[in-house]
């Protein structure tokens, strides 16, 4: 069922755990299947320095949660903003389709963080 590169990303996550000096947290879940995911990121400047997950879900979302930040770690905000969910499952190698939902969830948890990051700055900026 699945490839062995969605098989090596689920038994050796990549960047997994939480961060508690996170610059922001970003959150994604699906009621249907109960996973749910959460990226912390780090950011300097406008470039993603350090960014790791949590996921607690199949093992289709534990790969595509550890491939999507191998994708975006040192990517600006706007270019990770760009990442799908394609590109997370095509990273990947490609998921069953029943399993596709994964690779939404992770590139959803990253967009969250990264609107509540400039979200948050937007306000800091209007208060000086």
């Amino acid at each position: 069922m699945y490839n062995e590169k969605v098989i090596e990303h689920f038994t050796n996550p990549r960047n997994a755990g939480e961060m508690p000096d996170a610059d922001v947290v970003g959150e994604a879940g699906n009621f249907k299947c109960g996973d749910i995911m959460k990226i912390y990121l780090k950011i300097d400047g406008d470039r993603i320095a350090d960014i790791k997950f949590q996921t607690f879900g199949c093992g289709a979302a534990i790969a595509s949660s550890s491939v999507l930040t191998e994708l975006v770690k040192g990517k600006t905000l706007e270019e990770a903003q760009r990442i799908t969910n394609k590109d997370v499952a095509e990273e990947l190698g490609g998921l069953p389709p029943l399993k596709m939902h994964c690779s939404n969830l992770a590139a959803d948890a990253l967009k969250d963080a990264i609107k509540r990051y400039l979200e948050k700055k937007k306000e800091e900026e209007a208060q000086s």
